[in-house]
């Protein structure tokens, strides 16, 4: 309800963005170009593969082939392998159709 009608004293001040939740100071996203993935190889082939794999994501990472070092694609390969929401089959209601095609509810069919 409104202040304006009902409420006679003090208004409540508007709260900041951080009581809502919203985060103002978040960091920039990971594989933009504002904050490109740094990805180690060891061989051309392997960069042109992962170049491929980059451009079909949409994503930008800088790429340096060295023979020398450990392949290092944990950052890529944490961002494309993100979890998923787990979602949960509904049940039917005790008055819904039988999933079982009897025509009758559920509560006199199978439940």
């Amino acid at each position: 309800m409104s202040d304006k009608f009902f409420f006679k004293g003090r208004k409540t001040p508007k709260p900041k963005h951080e009581s809502f939740g919203y985060n103002t100071k978040r960091s920039a996203k990971p594989g933009t170009l504002e904050r490109p993935f740094e990805l180690t190889v060891t061989s051309s082939e392997r960069q042109a593969e992962i170049a491929a794999l980059l451009q079909s994501q949409k994503l930008h990472g800088n790429i340096t082939v060295d023979a020398s070092a450990v392949e290092n694609i944990a950052e890529l390969d944490g961002y494309l392998n993100r979890p998923t929401t787990a979602t949960v089959a509904k049940v039917p209601g005790r008055n819904d159709p039988c999933s079982c095609g009897s025509g009758q509810k559920f509560k006199r069919c199978c439940g």
